[in-house]
């Protein structure tokens, strides 16, 4: 069995993720950081780097208007709730187990 994904499959795949992350407007990053050491921003953040790469020049704000479905700041103003200590420590330590 490959591990290989055609790039057809990965981008529909990829939309579909995108589809859910801005539906579920409950789940914050933090939360997401906690569990799987990446949120809504580092996606967004591998989007510019994998256009800017590829000869683009998106910027931190346009990704992340792609991957939240609107700007950053409505975002965080609209359904970001502060971050609780535990939830802060759960991201460190999550994190800490990214290659």
């Amino acid at each position: 069995m490959s591990n290989e994904i055609s790039d057809a499959v990965a981008a529909k795949a990829f939309h579909r993720l995108v589809a859910h992350l801005q539906h579920r407007k409950d789940v914050q990053n933090i939360d997401l950081m906690g569990h799987s050491g990446f949120c809504r921003n580092c996606l967004a953040d591998w989007i510019m780097e994998a256009d800017n790469e590829s000869g683009g020049s998106m910027d931190k704000e346009a990704a992340r208007a792609i991957i939240h479905g609107m700007p950053m700041q409505q975002w965080k103003k609209n359904y970001q709730s502060p971050a609780s200590d535990e939830q802060l420590a759960k991201m460190k330590e999550s994190v800490a187990k990214n290659a």
